[in-house]
């Protein structure tokens, strides 16, 4: 299992966590929130870095709330922050997640896999292994039996 301790992860709303249905929110994405979940079980800081404002992002954020994911900061690097037209608006995050991104989003199962790249390799590796495993142990108490398999 890989750790994500730590991690903060920038996540936007429309489009990559539900439809564009701007202002309004869409239908969830499949696995949106079983990802996102996962992630943050692991230890990711979660950012929702979105274009909404207001009323519209309060809709947003009480959404995800009411489906399990509730957010290390929104639109901000971390929770206290405070608005500043000094400072750049641009969110301080190791990964970002976001239907713009160059080749379009790859959908959430897609994320997984980037993120989690060998996870069902190994799986599938420990399967076979464990298969010849008990096929050399049924073979073994054959020939001890003086059976053939």
């Amino acid at each position: 299992m890989i750790d994500f301790s730590g991690i903060k992860i920038a996540v936007d709303f429309d489009g990559t966590i539900v439809e564009h249905q701007y202002p309004e929110i869409g239908k969830e994405k499949l696995f949106a929130f079983q990802t996102l979940k996962e992630l943050e079980k692991r230890g990711a800081r979660l950012i929702m870095w979105t274009f909404r404002t207001g009323k519209e992002l309060d809709d947003a954020v009480e959404y995800c709330r009411k489906n399990g994911i509730e957010f290390y900061a929104v639109n901000k690097n971390y929770p206290e922050e405070i608005f500043d037209e000094t400072v750049s608006r641009k969110i301080d995050a190791d990964i970002y997640i976001d239907d713009k991104n160059l080749g379009g989003f790859p959908g959430w199962s897609g994320v997984w896999q980037i993120l989690n790249p060998f996870e069902i390799e190994q799986r599938e590796a420990e399967r076979r292994l464990a298969a010849k495993r008990k096929n050399i142990l049924k073979r073994l108490l054959a020939l001890l039996k003086g059976t053939d398999v």
